[in-house]
């Protein structure tokens, strides 16, 4: 893309370990395996762990991240697929809720880089997952590090509703015998 220009943030550096799981959908293994290089690379750069497990299709990968957000203890993921259009309106399903399953576990908390390339054809998915050209897996990679530490920057829910209560009963200022009773 010629005159365009993109900027990307500076990577996040962490005070502590940093482990992420990269859920990859290698339908289409030459691309799988690009986006997966971009991904481990970035990764790698910042010295954090990672694990990688495949699903069968795009469909499944934000099922997994959504199993492993439930059950497991990484910090993030990287979602990493391609969909290339067809004959079928089957092409349409398959990105619009491979993507809105990955954007519902985002909006759930979920530091998730999105990967799931969606593409009219073979050499397109080729120029965006090739590490030496778009590298849409190590943006992704460095998407969901950037999560990590704006959600590490903001700290744990608080919990609460705006209150702290104070042992079994609320202590009202002044009464040492606690709450007062009607």
């Amino acid at each position: 893309m010629a005159g365009t220009s993109h900027h990307e943030l500076p990577l996040p550096a962490f005070d502590k370990p940093v482990k992420l799981l990269l859920v990859q959908a290698p339908y289409y293994k030459d691309i799988a395996e690009f986006q997966l290089a971009g991904a481990k690379a970035v990764l790698e750069t910042v010295g954090a762990e990672y694990e990688v497990i495949e699903v069968p299709g795009a469909l499944e990968i934000p099922v997994a991240i959504g199993i492993a957000h439930r059950q497991s203890n990484f910090d993030g993921y990287v979602a990493l697929g391609c969909v290339i259009r067809g004959e079928t309106t089957h092409y349409e399903t398959v990105c619009e809720e491979s993507n809105r399953g990955v954007t519902l576990l985002g909006m759930t908390g979920a530091c998730i880089g999105n990967c799931i390339l969606t593409v009219e054809n073979h050499e397109q998915a080729l120029v965006r997952a090739n590490p030496d050209e778009m590298d849409k897996g190590g943006g992704a990679a460095a998407a969901a590090l950037h999560l990590i530490a704006l959600t590490r920057k903001f700290g744990k829910p608080k919990g609460g509703i705006g209150f702290k209560p104070r042992g079994e009963a609320f202590q009202i200022a002044g009464d040492s015998e606690g709450p007062a009773s009607a």
